[in-house]
Formats: structure tokens, sequence, C-alpha cells
């Protein structure tokens, strides 16, 4: 706490979101450690990837329920932060959107992905028409990037879930792709952590995302190399060094998906999403490293299974 000229104590600077006062970044500073109530997080994941698993094999138009339930509470979670950050979102058409953006590209590839993309579009242009010009060029940016954020993105998690494909050893080929892409982003999100906690001595963003570091960046590549080229050769009888450039693509886009919502969070002054998912935040908060990773894996398959 800084002091005035007449002694008295001066105004205290602002706490961050996370509620830790800011501190002047030093690089040689040891990370933070990461704050997660483990057990919990490691349950509450666990669960989660067996009941995805469970749909990918069992019955896949659960998938589809799963995702559409995942995408509108990421879509209702979002808008809601921006609208505690003062922007005016239209909460429930928005994950009506999401909603329909990603059962669109389940059931019409593609050309249905952006159909409903377009749709959603033009139907928040439709919506602000009634709220008047004040906050025009602020509100309709946000909506519309809540809407490229999570449902567009999470589309192409659908065409991986429906492709035809049946070069896969084992089991099914789609469900095969959704499996090794998400077990590529979980070696990912545990390298990272695990890199992190042990070795993390250097910032890699301070200001975004103060717990994540070079260290844990090289333990994010390094699992995820690993566990992409391990799945893909299982599974596709893929080759090992594209294997490894798959999982290095991978652990990059998860990192920038992590930090694109980190930089939202803080924007808006918020810490996570919501609570809904115990020892993770919330449901956006578990998707932003897979939202943005569909694509890559997307463009990946297309070039390694054809």
């Amino acid at each position: 706490m800084s002091a005035l000229p007449d002694g008295s104590p001066g105004p205290r600077p602002h706490p961050s979101p996370d509620g830790e006062e800011p501190r002047p970044a030093d690089p040689g500073a040891r990370a933070p450690k990461a704050g997660r109530n483990l057990p919990v997080a490691i349950g509450a994941g666990l669960g989660m990837a067996a009941v995805v698993l469970a749909s990918l094999l069992i019955q896949p138009v659960a998938f589809l329920g799963l995702a559409v339930v995942a995408i509108a509470f990421a879509c209702w979670e979002t808008g809601t932060a921006m609208r505690r950050g003062g922007k005016n979102v239209p909460v429930f058409p928005l994950a009506a959107a999401g909603v329909l953006i990603v059962v669109l590209a389940w059931f019409g590839g593609a050309t249905g992905l952006l159909l409903g993309t377009a749709v959603g579009v033009a139907a928040l242009f439709v919506w602000r028409l009634s709220e008047g010009a004040t906050g025009y060029r602020t509100d309709v940016p946000a909506a519309a990037l809540v809407l490229v954020q999570v449902p567009f993105l999470a589309g192409f998690v659908m065409l991986l879930a429906t492709s035809d494909n049946d070069a896969a050893r084992l089991i099914d080929g789609a469900a095969a792709q959704v499996i090794i892409m998400l077990f590529t982003v979980v070696c990912s999100d545990t390298g990272g952590y695990i890199a992190g906690v042990l070795f993390g001595r250097h910032q890699m963003t301070p200001t975004i995302s103060p717990k994540k570091s070079w260290e844990g960046l090289a333990g994010s590549i390094v699992l995820a190399a690993a566990g992409g080229a391990a799945t893909l050769w299982g599974f596709f009888g893929v080759s090992i060094p594209l294997g490894v450039a798959f999982g290095v693509c991978v652990a990059l886009a998860a990192t920038l998906g992590d930090l694109s919502v980190s930089l939202l969070k803080r924007d808006l002054g918020i810490k996570d999403m919501s609570n809904l998912i115990p020892g993770h935040g919330g449901v956006m908060d578990r998707l932003d490293s897979i939202l943005m990773v569909a694509p890559v894996a997307y463009v990946w398959f297309r070039y390694l299974l054809g």
C-alpha cells in the first residue's frame, strides 16, 4: 500500500478477478500453483469421461444429446457472463441458436453447420432491431462471438462423430476420431498441469492466465504428442511421426483455446463461467480447449484418413 504525501495510506489497487492483488510480473518468478481441488476434479472428470465414452460406443445419438445439453449450458454461461460485464446479449436465444447449430451439423454435415451459423447470426440482427441503437456496436459483436466460439466450433465435433469412416480397428471409425481427439486434449491438459506444478517457473501470459508457464506448455506438448501418436497408431495404423505432429497441433490449439476463454473472463472480471461442475467450474471452463481443437482435429483427420 502506497502512502500519500501527508503520510496517510493511499488507495489500494483493485483486486484481480481471482481475489489476489496484482503484482509486478517477474520473469524469473515461479508460476503460481494450479488452484484446483484435485480429488474432486479427478472424480468429476472421470465421471464425465465415462458418460461420453458410453454414449459414443453404445448409442451414438446419445452423444448428440450430451452435446446439445453441453452447448446450451455453455452458451447460457457465456451469455450470462457477458451480461454481467455490461453487454446486452440475449442469453436464451443464444442457447437456442447453439442447439440449432449442433443439431444441423449432426444431421446436415458441413452444409448444416454453415447454414445453422448463418441463421443464428441473422437472428441476432433481427433480435437487436427492437433494442434501439444504444450499445449496438458492442452488443451484436459480443453475441456473435459467443455463437462462433461455442456452437460453431463444437459443430466440428459433430462432423467427426458422424463422418463415414470404417477404417478404425476395434470400434467405429467416427467414434474413434472423437475419442482420439478428446484423449489427446486430456493428455495436453494433464501434461501441462503436472509440468506446471512441478517445474513451472516462467509465466507464459501473466496478465491473462498467471498460472500458465512455458514449462507447462512443454509438458502439454510432450504428453499430447505421445497420446496422439499412440492412439492414432492403435486405432488407424497412422505412422508415429504423423501422430506426434497431430498431438503437437492439438496441444497448441488447446492452449490457445484455454487462453482465449481466460482472456474473456479477465475482461469480464470473473474467475469461472459458473460453478456447475465440481472442481472444474462451468461447462465452458471444460470445453474451452476442446472447442479450439475441434476444427484442427477435423482437418487432420481429413488429411490422415481421407
